[in-house]
């Protein structure tokens, strides 16, 4: 409404607006558009109005209304056909603007000063001050009468909206006189407070006698620094008048292009650029700390400082950060500990001439962060090669503590390699003589002297077997243990008694411990007799009680004592009490199982020197490796949890090949393995043939139905193969058993025909007739009982070895020294600690899933001292279990040839899809 009368008056009240429109469908939108009308306004909102019939007037004022959708309502009103007409008799015609209103500040000279009157214009119209009313408040739009209220030809109302909503004290302004500035003021006006008013309002110049310049805002970084390395950064707007506002309020074109600018430079470098809904924003306030303050006042904030329309003001001096770009010098020193075997070296980093905290580099290194920060503002990059190297070495050599100082790092003399690498990359400044030489030893350097061969020793050693001695002497003189896992047959024994031989020559009289298989400590002594008849040599073969003696009267004055792991893990007290030159493990992969008496007594007898003997250091997983190897060279890896995490699942589930040459390097030097290959290159040649046999049908059916019975209860069971390993291995065994032969599943089978029997016995018959001597292998003793008793009924003389067998002494020398050309012998009782060159042809009647095992068996012929080719046959059924058996031998043989040999891997433990495999 506006003076001097009401805007609509026809009769019909607000209130009814609601039933006016009743059997009415064309005058929908403009009710429509007068019931908002009515819910913008001072009338609409009171509670309760519009119920009922009012009978007083009602006005709905628009100067009240404080929205501005009033304006869209009305510029709707002429769409919908709705007439806007002026209140009274003469019904004014009522204008609404096409364009909206401005106001602004005619700014002119007045003398020597300044005059300030503000103006309101629409278009090309000006509005007078005495002619208008503001709608709302603030005011978002304006009414006005350019003729005049008191025309009598019914002058036009004029409406428009703001093109802004007018600041209160302007619109004071405007109905105010002008305002003079006085000529002293002229230039304080002009910088402080014309560029404030210049955002807020409109400026002109009607008389062309003001310059109007716009002064653009400048875009500022405050850096205030804290404490240590931390450095606040605020960001904010300068207006041209030198007021500081929000970086989230709108900025001119200048400091917009500064803006796009810094956060261009942000975004590249660090994370202070944030997404929001808006767009990317720079937030007002935002923290620095450590290497995130140094590499921003060192390489992004020149980069800031050169962008045009941005200013950095410096509330505080800024530490002087600076990166270093040198390579990294890194020295090793340190001194023998009071523990002989351990090496204390302090590990000392430079760079740039400055010390770097080793602490600080190791957490920075192992947190795989991108540089590090000095106490002194230098900085450098992390991301290279030696100080990766350096961190991977170090954390190595670290897990064999449980509690490392800073600075230092405990390395074990078994660490040859670690310690080679780590020299390799900076400079020794100290060593402990004696530690250093040891681990020259170890890593064989510096011990290029032969040895004489010991005069008790009474064997001509071949070049490979004196180089075993060479290496078991030098370590034995360094105090350091080893793994001598020649292959099979290439004399270990031999060389284990050269070194104690030369021991006892170089003045240690104190005994030498043997423990080996109960089925070889006979040979042991045999051997002792016949190449070092000059040491006095004692087998302990019964227990205290039995022989009625005790430990140490027993082995008084023995230069060599051999025992059984079983009589050494019941007397382990006794043994424990007695002050040994040192251990040796025969077959020592009797001791592979850390969890087992065997692994724990060995670990703990107090011997200087220990040494393991075996052709199969690892036959399933990477843990038997371990445990040989942390009771011969306690220190060379780190706790079994450690060497699982670093090694064993890296390598055995995911393949990791770096892992794995790591692997090999770190037991290279306590380790010392030739193959017949290798070094006996007159060793008679070995043929290994696998013959393929059909089951008879009758056997075939009964193997099908054990087949789909046990495959269904085992496939039941494999989500946990640790859980259920008894009930899947007893169902394996069976299926094993029932290829082989039916009634070793059940007897009532008895006269199903045996297949591998018939063609053993043929063979035999033919192998025999052409003087020929016969070793057969079994795994079962009732099928190797069976077998001998049909050989026998064909006419062929059979010896027979199992571990029931008392006599074993004599049975061995009866097939060495009679006539019976075939020795049935079971493979756990006969797979070591046997020389039978006497025969040239072996036979194995059932395959077993552990290489090793079966590598072992064919040794005791292929070994040296053979002088005739020596021919390998093994019996498989096909189409059944054995066929899946073969299979998954050569990938367990794999896991050996890695770690120990060379070549690719694949991990050994029997998993649950090597189950399935074994069943499909």
């Amino acid at each position: 409404g506006a003076v001097p009368g009401r805007w609509v008056r026809t009769g019909i009240a607000w209130s009814r607006l609601d039933s006016v429109g009743f059997g009415r469908p064309e005058a929908g939108p403009a009710l429509a558009l007068l019931r908002e009308l009515l819910a913008l306004s001072v009338l609409g909102g009171r509670a309760g109005y519009g119920y009922g019939y009012g009978t007083s007037a009602e006005t709905i004022w628009l100067e009240d209304i404080s929205s501005r959708r009033v304006w869209d309502l009305l510029a709707q009103a002429s769409e919908v056909g709705l007439a806007l007409v002026g209140a009274g008799r003469m019904a004014s015609p009522v204008v609404l603007a096409s364009r909206p209103a401005e106001a602004l500040i005619d700014l002119t000279r007045a003398g020597s000063g300044l005059q300030l009157r503000a103006r309101l214009r629409a278009g090309e119209d000006e509005i007078d001050p005495g002619q208008l009313v503001w709608i709302g408040s603030p005011p978002h739009g304006v009414v006005w009468w350019p003729e005049g209220v008191e025309s009598t030809a019914a002058p036009a109302l004029h409406l428009a909206p703001l093109s802004h909503p007018l600041d209160p004290g302007l619109a004071e302004l405007l109905r105010a006189d002008p305002i003079e500035v006085p000529a002293a003021e002229t230039a304080r006006f002009q910088s402080e407070i014309y560029p404030k008013l210049r955002r807020r309002v409109m400026f002109d110049s009607t008389d062309g006698s003001v310059e109007l310049v716009d002064l653009p805002d400048t875009l500022v970084l405050t850096l205030s620094p804290g404490d240590g390395t931390l450095v606040e950064l605020s960001w904010s707007l300068r207006s041209g008048g030198g007021e500081l506002r929000s970086i989230w309020d709108e900025p001119d074109e200048i400091a917009a292009a500064a803006l796009d600018s810094a956060r261009a430079v942000l975004r590249a470098t660090t994370s202070l650029v944030m997404v929001t809904p808006w767009g990317e924003q720079l937030a007002s306030r935002s923290r620095l700390e450590g290497m995130d303050a140094a590499r921003f006042v060192a390489e992004v904030l020149p980069r800031l400082e050169a962008i045009p329309d941005l200013e950095v003001v410096l509330a505080g001096e800024l530490p002087e950060y600076r990166e270093a770009t040198d390579a990294p010098v890194v020295r090793l020193g340190g001194e023998e500990s009071t523990d002989g075997d351990w090496f204390d070296l302090l590990v000392e980093v430079e760079v740039g001439g400055e010390e770097v905290p080793f602490h600080e580099l190791f957490r920075a290194l192992a947190a795989e962060e991108s540089h590090l920060l000095l106490p002194s503002g230098t900085y450098f990059a992390l991301d290279r090669p030696e100080l990766r190297q350096l961190a991977e070495l170090i954390a190595e050599a670290r897990s064999l503590q449980d509690a490392p100082r800073d600075g230092v790092v405990r390395l074990g003399r078994f660490q040859a390699s670690l310690w080679e690498e780590l020299v390799a990359l900076g400079i020794v400044t100290a060593q402990a003589g004696a530690w250093a030489d040891a681990v020259a030893a170890l890593a064989g350097v510096g011990d290029e002297t032969d040895r004489p061969l010991p005069a008790g020793l009474h064997a001509a050693l071949r070049p490979y077997q004196e180089e075993g001695f060479q290496w078991l002497a030098s370590r034995y003189e360094h105090r350091l243990g080893g793994i001598l896992a020649d292959d099979m047959g290439l004399g270990k024994t031999l060389e284990a008694l050269a070194l104690v031989c030369h021991a006892r020559e170089q003045g240690r009289e104190a005994p030498w411990l043997v423990v080996a298989p109960t089925s070889v400590v006979g040979n042991w002594v045999a051997e002792a007799a016949r190449f070092a008849p000059g040491v006095p040599t004692v087998a302990i073969t019964e227990t205290e009680r039995r022989r009625g003696t005790p430990l140490a009267e027993a082995v008084a004055g023995a230069g060599l004592v051999v025992t059984s792991y079983t009589l050494f893990r019941l007397e382990y007290d006794d043994y424990e009490a007695i002050p040994w030159a040192g251990m040796m493990l025969d077959e020592a992969q009797f001791a592979k199982n850390p969890a087992s008496h065997n692994y724990q007594r060995a670990r703990r007898l107090p011997a200087e020197f220990k040494l393991a003997m075996t052709g199969t250091p690892l036959e399933n997983s990477l843990t038997e490796l371990w445990a040989l190897s942390s009771i011969t060279a306690p220190g060379l890896f780190a706790r079994p949890d450690r060497f699982a995490e670093t090694y064993r699942v890296p390598i055995e589930r995911h393949g990791d090949g770096e892992r794995l040459e790591q692997l090999r390097r770190r037991i290279k030097p306590v380790m010392l393995r030739r193959t017949k290959e290798q070094v006996a290159s007159d060793l008679p040649d070995k043929q290994e043939q696998v013959l393929e046999l059909d089951l008879h049908p009758r056997h075939r059916k009964l193997y099908q139905t054990y087949l789909a019975r046990e495959r269904q209860k085992v496939l039941g069971l494999l989500e946990d193969v640790v859980a259920h390993r008894f009930e899947i291995f007893r169902s394996l065994t069976l299926l094993r058993q029932a290829a082989l032969d039916v009634t070793l599943v059940d007897p009532a089978h008895a006269g199903v025909p045996s297949t591998k029997l018939d063609v053993l016995t043929d063979m035999l018959a033919e192998v025999v007739a052409d003087g020929h001597r016969v070793l057969v292998f079994s795994q079962f003793t009732r099928y190797l009982g069976e077998a001998r008793r049909r050989v026998e009924a064909a006419g062929i003389d059979c010896c027979y070895l199992d571990g029931k067998t008392r006599n074993r002494g004599e049975v061995i020398a009866g097939f060495r020294e009679g006539s019976a050309p075939v020795f049935m012998v079971s493979l756990k009782a006969g797979g070591f600690g046997l020389n039978l060159t006497e025969a040239d042809y072996c036979i194995l009647l059932d395959p077993w899933w552990n290489p090793a095992t079966e590598a072992q068996a064919v040794d005791r012929v292929h070994r040296i001292g053979q002088t005739r080719k020596v021919m390998v046959y093994r019996l498989v059924a096909r189409d059944t279990i054995e066929e899946k058996v073969m299979a998954l031998k050569a990938r367990k043989a794999a896991l050996f040839d890695s770690v120990v040999g060379g070549g690719g891997f694949e991990s050994g433990a029997l998993r649950a899809e090597d189950v399935r495999a074994l069943l499909e």
